[in-house]
């Protein structure tokens, strides 16, 4: 892993490094767009670069990986790079954008700390760099072998072959592959990349969970329109709300994504606000699907009853479970089969040996995640999905 001598300049230049990364990331992003336009074309999330929400993942994910060196120095926080790899197998990075990377990173990094940054400094952190790159690059590697993808190439045409308004600003679109090639398989949890074309004819991506599939080999993604309430509304949720229909075709990546629901019969708990219903909707079908008999216990919290997207779909999988319950919330309105207000656990019986898994806004995440382990439940057994750039490192 890293050198001793390495481990040293990182350790003592780490808070000052820290300190500065998200200067050092936003340098990096607006230099390195300004040489490679291209890049923002089909692979970043413009509206994550606005909003900088992508910087801080970039520099909260090099900080969590030089911290964990560090602390474990022969261990590999591999929990951290596989849900990054599973970030970029998504969007089809290929190793050689890890030398542009590097590259423009570095810059950064020499401009924003100045003559602080010796050679010595220099290579210890370059020493950082390669070690999460060359991880990265071989995980990577062996996604897209599973994906049945090469050099990133992941992407297939799918028809739009119905179209379900679920709530005013959520709608969900079933998709059946088109060409007879075969589909990678997916896992009750993963997502997929959806590529369209925007008005300005620039190539955008989103990760959608896969909500749902069926045996003639379709499958569903359910979607939320982006509300920005001050800030742009979601440029890619917006188009697809306002203009696909059936009969349209979409360019949509294999599934991906680290967190997906494992076979076994300890007790689950499956947690979501919002529209992290989508990754707990489709592990229901799963076990309804396969005539699971695991205690399954479905807690979820919505604005209201009416805002609740595949609300009907998680009542009717829930109650096919032969040892299923589920308790959900909504701030606004009163309903016979839900409680009040936001999500509590006082007064749910959370089962002994229990493993659970969580999607939703992080500051919800965080605070359930507080009570499933005063119940409980052991930290890693709670298993969590983020949706958008992970800005809640080494939680899980």
């Amino acid at each position: 892993m890293l050198s001793a001598k390495a481990a040293e300049l990182v350790r003592v230049t780490l808070p000052v490094v820290g300190a500065e990364l998200e200067t050092i990331t936003a340098r990096f992003y607006d230099t390195m767009f300004g040489d490679h336009p291209e890049l923002l074309d089909g692979l970043f999330n413009r509206g994550n670069q606005r909003s900088g929400e992508q910087r801080k993942a970039l520099a909260g994910a090099v900080a969590a990986f030089a911290g964990a060196l560090l602390a474990n120095p022969g261990e590999r926080p591999d929990a951290l790079l596989a849900r990054i790899a599973h970030k970029h197998t998504a969007v089809g990075v290929t190793d050689d954008q890890y030398v542009i990377v590097h590259k423009y990173l570095f810059g950064a990094i020499a401009e924003v700390l100045g003559d602080a940054v010796t050679p010595d400094i220099a290579a210890a952190w370059d020493e950082v760099y390669w070690l999460m790159a060359g991880a990265l690059i071989a995980m990577e590697a062996r996604i897209y072998a599973e994906a049945g993808a090469r050099d990133g190439r992941t992407w297939r045409q799918w028809r739009v072959v119905e179209r379900r308004e679920e709530t005013a600003d959520a709608i969900s679109l079933v998709l059946r592959p088109i060409g007879d090639e075969p589909v990678p398989p997916a896992r009750p949890g993963q997502y997929v990349s959806v590529r369209v074309t925007m008005p300005d004819g620039v190539r955008q991506l989103r990760q959608y969970t896969l909500s749902g599939h069926g045996g003639d080999g379709c499958r569903s993604i359910t979607v939320k329109r982006v509300r920005g309430d001050g800030q742009p509304d979601g440029e890619v949720s917006s188009l697809l709300h306002a203009t696909v229909k059936v009969g349209d075709e979409l360019t949509l990546s294999a599934p991906f994504g680290d967190v997906s629901l494992e076979e076994g019969d300890a007790p689950l708990v499956l947690v979501s606000a919002g529209i992290g219903c989508t990754p707990i909707a489709a592990m229901l079908r799963h076990l309804a699907d396969t005539g699971s008999t695991r205690r399954v216990l479905v807690l979820h919290g919505d604005r209201s009853r009416d805002g609740h997207a595949l609300r009907a779909d998680m009542e009717r999988l829930t109650d096919a479970l032969p040892d299923g319950e589920r308790v959900f919330w909504y701030e606004e309105g009163e309903h016979e089969t839900a409680r009040p207000g936001r999500m509590d656990l006082d007064g749910v019986e959370i089962p002994e040996g229990a493993v659970a898994y969580m999607c939703g806004p992080v500051e919800f995440m965080r605070a359930v995640r507080g009570g499933l382990i005063e119940a409980g439940v052991a930290p890693r057994d709670i298993h969590y999905e983020v949706f958008g750039p992970d800005l809640w490192l080494g939680a899980a």
